[in-house]
């Protein structure tokens, strides 16, 4: 029968960025020493010390010493293709009774099956600690980022995984509950992870848990660190590794070889992950999508088709007077004022963002869909913090939640929910075509302004990042993201998503095929 492989955290004491450097934990019976460390704040030298610590262990790791890795911050899942694949990996996880789990990433550097289940298990047990409630949704949402994340981190490995080998992966400033959580993730699977909180420290609950050791170095700072790249280090790394050759075998190397630091931009134009210079003019503000080309494109078109064409299930449940509403018929269906379409704004929420203080970090809009709790807002708001408020028109009552139901980056769409009995809008059918010039109201919550109505016009359809899109001219300000935009009878067309940085009343939303495929199941 196999040995489980155990491990014991933070066996020794460390509190330098040189000491987290140098140490190696022991490996005897099948337990392994990981280190799971944050240096709060900042000393004066912290920068240099970060950048001798990438250029020693990238050397390190040219000679096949030790696998390093820096982060600077976690990726998005950036499209329904990656998210379908990590979600199988869970649901087979699942049939498997949690005891076969594999992902690409996993499975080229060769990381045990069985390791890998049970470090899922164990975090799952603390996120069940520190949040109280776990239910499927949340649990599910989990594993697939974590899952997502970890193929992130094993891609840049440039050996395969060994019980015993040395794995240092150093992050900064990382915050929030799910990060956190993934980096104790990996000392459960061997890895030795450093945090750097130079800007601020997890919040005091997180700390109650005893997963990690905290060292204060100085004072909280706002100082940022150059992002790494290994192929930065690879020429000097590779030269120094041919010099300590040539010592081990008594020969003499023509001249002193030096480790090079890569050269950073002294004005701070960094490059960023996505190779582009911060300071090359970006026109349309747009939440992270998938920039690697089309995905599912035919897909997605034969589901907007069937959409179109497959009328809606009907309910003939008690909600038939929800349905009234959200379908009605002809003789129902007029053209109303714009005073009658701003009483519609009952129906529209304002979102708080929180982070894991329980500050507010942001704010957005929704739209009640269903009956039962369900609000569809943007993806981007959804996935901006760790637990969200949201305040209906003319109630003193504010409505916690961190359920987040679904959610879709391709289309930026998402629904949460809170436990309260909703009125929800009805959604447009696509009875009868958009066209340009069409009479459109938005409702929302720019700058935090609740429930701002505007009226406008449909300026023009476009398509981007392979998302139908409606240009409008209604004005939309931060805060708006996630609010109705509305035909004249008070129908939902779509949800407004973006705006151009430049020009005036140059918005887009999200179209109603879009939304309709993506509700299915929460209209009732």
């Amino acid at each position: 029968m196999e040995e489980i492989l155990k491990f014991r955290h933070n066996v020794r004491e460390i509190s330098s960025i040189m000491d987290f450097e140098q140490i190696k934990g022991g490996f005897s019976q099948n337990i392994k020493e990981v280190y799971f460390i944050r240096l709060l704040g900042s000393s004066g030298t912290l920068l240099q010390e970060v950048e001798q610590m990438d250029a020693r262990l990238s050397a390190a790791m040219a000679q096949n010493q030790c696998i390093y890795l820096r982060m600077s911050a976690l990726p998005g899942l950036t499209g329904q293709t990656e998210t379908a694949y990590y979600l199988s990996c869970y649901e087979q996880w699942k049939k498997s009774g949690e005891r076969t789990l594999e992902t690409k990433g996993a499975k080229r550097a060769e990381l045990p099956t069985r390791v890998l289940c049970n470090a899922c298990l164990d975090v799952l047990h603390v996120l069940q600690d520190s949040k109280g409630t776990v239910n499927d949704s949340i649990q599910k949402n989990f594993v697939v980022k974590l899952l997502f994340w970890l193929d992130q981190i094993l891609k840049h490995f440039p050996q395969k995984w060994e019980e015993q080998g040395s794995i240092k992966i150093v992050a900064d400033n990382v915050v929030r509950r799910q990060e956190y959580l993934f980096y104790y993730f990996l000392t459960l699977l061997g890895m030795d992870v450093l945090l750097i909180q130079g800007r601020q420290d997890i919040e005091p609950s997180m700390e109650q848990l005893g997963l990690s050791k905290s060292y204060r170095l100085g004072g909280w700072v706002q100082t940022g660190f150059p992002i790494y790249n290994y192929e930065n280090y690879r020429s000097s790394a590779s030269n120094l590794h041919e010099v300590s050759r040539q010592e081990a075998n008594g020969q003499q190397g023509s001249a002193p070889v030096r480790i090079t630091l890569p050269e950073r931009n002294r004005k701070g134009k960094v490059e960023t992950g996505r190779g582009r210079q911060e300071n090359e003019p970006v026109r349309i503000t747009l939440p992270e999508r998938n920039r690697k080309g089309k995905v599912e494109t035919e897909r997605g078109r034969q589901e907007n088709k069937l959409m179109r064409t497959s009328p809606p299930e009907q309910n003939t449940t008690a909600s038939a007077a929800s349905q009234a509403q959200s379908r009605p018929s002809s003789s129902q269906r007029r053209e109303k004022t714009y005073e009658e379409l701003a009483l519609l704004s009952s129906s529209i929420v304002l979102i708080g963002i929180h982070d894991r203080r329980g500050e507010m970090i942001g704010v957005g809009s929704g739209i009640m869909i269903g009956r039962k709790g369900y609000i569809l807002t943007n993806n981007h708001v959804a996935t901006g913090g760790c637990f969200y408020s949201v305040r209906i028109e003319e109630e003193e009552t504010v409505y916690e939640t961190d359920q987040v139901i679904k959610y879709n980056p391709m289309l930026d769409l998402a629904v949460l929910r809170i436990d309260r009995t909703l009125q929800p809008l009805p959604i447009y059918s696509g009875s009868k075509k958009l066209v340009r010039g069409q009479r459109v109201v938005a409702i929302g919550s720019p700058l935090g302004l609740f429930n701002s109505v505007s009226d406008g016009i449909i300026s023009g359809f476009r398509v981007i990042n392979d998302v139908d899109m409606i240009q409008f001219t209604a004005p939309i300000s931060h805060g708006s993201s996630g609010g109705a935009l509305l035909n004249m009878y008070g129908e939902v067309i779509g949800i407004s998503t973006a705006g151009f940085d430049e020009g005036q009343n140059i918005n887009l939303a999200t179209g109603y095929e879009g939304i309709n495929l993506f509700i299915q199941g929460f209209v009732h």
